[in-house]
């Protein structure tokens, strides 16, 4: 891990509810191929034991994730999205900017997921670049992206999978795609994230969490 990553995923100041480790998940979630070098990634080699070294330490007892992606590798992202999902520790989570593709399942794999007001979230179908092999099991494979991807997010939300797919099957919300692009408030009104908020929010949501005053967010 270099310098840069070691700053991004730093530990916030602590108070007399305890320890909240912020970690932030900007850019390209980059999963078995590299990237530009110059292009901001989150490699998930590197968060996968920072997450798993967080839900060990005794001295940290919260977690703030904090997003602004721009899509990502299907298996990385869904592969850290379980691990958030399978913390015991308090986790909040904070859509700030965009939350692009692989960022929502990221979002609602935290306990409590807010959406800043000015943000957004693009929901569309499993895509892929490059050179793609024209066979039925092409297509098959598609699918089980797809239905992974779908599962999880109707599985950490309150949006029913009939919803979810009218969203990512669009043809009439985006100029050159399929999918669309939904504000900070229609995506709490849908239900695919809970709140609408800020930092003070999710840092408030997470030391009320702390100190006892809630229990289970999400049935």
């Amino acid at each position: 891990m270099d310098e840069n990553e070691q700053r991004e995923l730093q530990t916030l100041g602590s108070s007399g509810a305890g320890e909240i480790h912020c970690v932030t998940f900007i850019g390209q979630v980059e999963g078995h191929q590299q990237l530009d070098s110059e292009t901001k990634t989150t490699k998930y080699e590197h968060v996968m034991p920072l997450l798993a070294a967080i839900e060990e330490s005794p001295e940290i007892r919260g977690v703030l994730l904090l997003l602004n992606t721009v899509g990502g590798d299907v298996d990385a992202g869904l592969g850290i999205a379980e691990l958030i999902a399978g913390m015991t520790k308090p986790t909040a989570s904070l859509i700030l900017g965009g939350g692009h593709s692989i960022g929502v399942p990221l979002a609602v794999a935290a306990q409590r997921s807010f959406i800043t007001p000015s943000a957004a979230v693009t929901l569309h179908p499993v895509r892929m670049s490059g050179v793609v092999l024209g066979a039925p099991q092409t297509y098959r494979y598609f699918e089980q992206m797809q239905e992974r991807i779908v599962s999880f997010i109707t599985g950490h939300s309150r949006i029913s999978r009939q919803a979810l797919l009218q969203y990512m099957l669009a043809t009439d919300a985006l100029a050159t795609d399929m999918g669309t692009v939904i504000t900070g408030s229609e995506a709490v009104d849908c239900g695919l994230i809970d709140c609408l908020g800020s930092l003070r929010d999710a840092l408030g949501w997470l030391h009320d969490v702390i100190g006892g005053a809630h229990g289970k967010t999400k049935e």
